[in-house]
């Protein structure tokens, strides 16, 4: 029975573009030495394994909460064999694993391979302006800190860091709502852009209602983006 090729698994529990940078760095110091793991197999598993590992085609998995779109595209351009795998749990027991990206590059030995990638359309994909603008939210949510994850409710999209600083509502027509944690007495309100919600019902946790119609308007939420997650 042979040995398994070389490989390198990082985990990282929210989204962080890191996950990807640190395994490639451990990757590439497991590739440079290589004299120093046949040492440590042979020591362990004898010299037979040894001679069986395979080092023609190191790969890479990165663990993580979530990737974002640009992750996807960057594992797509590297030379490298690289595995970017979301995780979900469900319940307090289970947990589930889907590939967002799966690329088979070059060899470490220097062996051209053809270069293929797939990409596992995300759930949060849906058609339309409106839609997009959600997923775009999504990633800046996601990307404020290594410590955000996101939970599907079914009226919305919670983001955690200690507790809820933020839930998004499926996208309507014209707009997307988004709930913060940000005190709304501590926020210039601006009509049509954001409210405060106190006292009335809605769907999600937070006081202070932001109202996306345009990516121009996304760019102006992110400092109350920071400013509710800085309040969990």
């Amino acid at each position: 029975m042979r040995a398994p090729a070389v490989g390198k698994i990082e985990y990282k529990r929210g989204t962080d573009a890191g996950v990807i940078n640190q395994g490639l760095y451990y990757m590439s110091w497991l590739t440079a030495h290589r004299s120093t793991f046949d040492s440590l197999v042979r020591d362990r598993l004898g010299a037979s394994a040894a001679a069986q590992v395979l080092w023609s085609a190191p790969r890479l998995i990165c663990v993580a909460g979530d990737f974002t779109r640009y992750d996807a595209h960057a594992v797509r351009e590297h030379r490298r064999s690289i595995d970017l795998v979301r995780y979900r749990f469900f319940g307090n027991d289970h947990i589930g694993l889907e590939t967002v990206a799966s690329v088979t590059g070059k060899s470490a030995v220097g062996r051209r391979a053809r270069r293929r990638a797939t990409v596992l359309p995300s759930p949060r994909k849906q058609a339309g302006a409106m839609a997009q603008l959600a997923e775009a939210a999504d990633e800046v949510l996601l990307g404020l800190g290594a410590g955000v994850t996101r939970v599907q409710r079914k009226q919305y999209a919670a983001y955690q860091r200690l507790r809820n600083f933020a839930c998004v509502i499926p996208p309507q027509q014209t707009k997307v709502l988004i709930y913060l944690k940000a005190d709304p007495k501590g926020v210039d309100l601006v009509p049509g852009f954001t409210r405060d919600v106190t006292g009335l019902g809605h769907h999600g946790t937070g006081d202070l209602e932001v109202q996306l119609r345009t990516e121009r308007d996304l760019e102006r939420a992110q400092d109350l983006f920071r400013l509710s997650y800085a309040a969990a």
